[in-house]
C-alpha cells in the first residue's frame, strides 16, 4: 500500500483540545540514529518541560493526524531548467495526502500566488494547479512568500504547516521596507503555531561577481539572514556565484518543529516531498495545560526515554489565552 493510501485509510480526526482550559499542542517527530521515523512510542516515553519545569501531558496521540498545509514553490530564473522536476516533486506530496488533509499550492517570483481560494482535499484540482497554474520565472521573495503562507493558515484549526522549496537566498523584487525578514517570519510562525518544513536545492543559483559565498548545509552562525531585499533575482551569468539555499531555512525549521532537507540535485525532489508527507503523518501529538498565561514566549523542551533517538518539536510558544 502506498504512503498516501495508508494515510487515507488510517487517518483520524485530530485530538480535541479543551476550549475551557488552554492546551499547548506540541507535534513531535522522532527518528532513530539512522534517520528513520520511530512510530511506536507511548505516552510514558515522552516528557515536556515548560521553561524548564516538567509538565503533565493531558493529550497524547500517535496515530495518523490530518494536516493543513501550504506548499510554496520557488519560480526564480535559476530554477527554470528544473521547473518540471519541481512540479513533479510537489505532485508527489499531493498524492501522499490523506483523505482529511487540506492543501493549497503557492508559487513565488514576480508575485506570490496561492491557489485555490480555499484549502482543498481535491487531489485532481491541486494537480491541475501544479501543471497549469504556476507562474513564470522571476526573483525570489522567499520570506515574503512564507509570511503569506502563514497568513492563509491563521483561520485553520489543528496542525498548520508551510512546506517551502527554494534553490537560493531571499531576493525580493525591490528594496521596499515592507519586505519581511527571516526574523519577522520566524516570530510570526512561533507565535501563531505554524510549522515550517523547508527543502533547499544547492547549485549555481547565485548572483554574479563578489566571490564564493557557499552557504552552509546546516544551521550556521550569524544573524537571522538579514532583512529581505538583498538584491534582485533572476540574474544570468556565465560565472554565477555558487550559492546555497538561504541559511535561514534550517533555522526556522528547527525553531518551529519542522524539518530541513538540502538536496544536491532536483532529481530527488519527489522522494523528498514524499518523505516530508510521511513525517507529517507520523508525528506524535503532545499536549499540556500551562500553569501561567503571562503573554510571554515560553521555552519548550521535549524529551524521549530512549537517549539514542532524536526528537524534533517546536522550541517556544506564546503563553496567551
Amino acid at each position: 500500500m502506498s504512503i498516501g493510501a495508508a494515510a487515507a485509510a488510517q487517518q483520524t480526526q485530530p485530538p480535541s483540545f479543551s476550549t475551557t482550559t488552554r492546551t499547548v499542542a506540541v507535534y513531535a517527530t522522532v527518528t532513530n540514529p539512522g534517520g528513520r521515523i520511530v512510530t511506536d512510542l507511548m505516552r510514558d516515553d515522552f516528557a515536556v518541560d515548560d521553561n524548564g519545569k516538567r509538565q503533565t501531558l493531558t493529550t497524547f496521540a500517535n496515530d495518523i493526524q490530518p494536516i493543513t498545509a501550504v506548499v510554496l514553490l520557488d519560480r526564480s530564473s535559476s530554477m527554470k531548467p528544473s521547473f518540471d522536476l519541481e512540479a513533479q516533486g510537489a505532485e508527489a506530496f499531493v498524492r501522499a495526502m490523506g483523505g482529511d488533509d487540506k492543501l493549497r499550492i503557492g508559487s513565488f517570483a514576480n508575485q506570490i500566488q496561492i491557489d485555490p481560494v480555499d484549502f482543498s482535499s481535491d487531489k485532481d484540482a491541486l494537480l491541475r494547479i501544479l501543471r497549469t497554474g504556476l507562474q513564470e520565472p522571476g526573483p525570489t521573495p522567499l520570506w515574503n512568500a512564507v509570511n503569506a503562507g502563514i497568513d492563509k493558515l491563521l483561520l485553520e484549526k489543528g496542525r498548520r504547516v508551510v512546506v517551502v522549496f527554494t534553490d537560493g537566498v531571499d531576493r525580493p523584487l525591490n528594496f521596499a521596507t515592507h519586505n519581511k525578514s527571516l526574523k519577522d517570519v520566524m516570530k510570526r510562525a512561533e507565535e501563531d503555531d505554524v510549522m515550517i518544513y523547508a527543502i533547499g536545492l544547492a547549485g549555481n543559483n547565485g548572483m554574479p561577481g563578489s566571490g564564493d559565498r557557499r552557504a552552509p548545509t546546516g544551521i550556521g552562525p550569524g544573524a537571522f539572514g538579514g532583512l529581505g531585499g538583498r538584491g534582485l533575482g533572476g540574474y544570468n551569468s556565465r560565472n554565477p556565484e555558487l550559492e546555497g539555499p538561504d541559511e535561514g531555512l534550517p533555522k526556522i525549521a528547527a525553531a518551529t518543529g519542522g524539518g530541513y532537507f538540502e538536496l544536491k540535485t532536483p532529481a530527488t525532489l519527489a522522494s523528498t516531498f514524499t518523505r516530508v508527507a510521511n513525517e507529517l503523518h507520523h508525528q506524535y501529538v503532545l499536549g499540556f495545560a500551562p500553569e501561567k498565561l503571562d503573554g510571554k514566549m515560553h521555552e519548550i523542551t521535549v524529551h524521549v526515554s530512549q537517549a539514542q533517538f532524536v526528537v524534533r518539536a517546536r522550541k517556544r510558544y506564546l503563553a496567551s489565552r
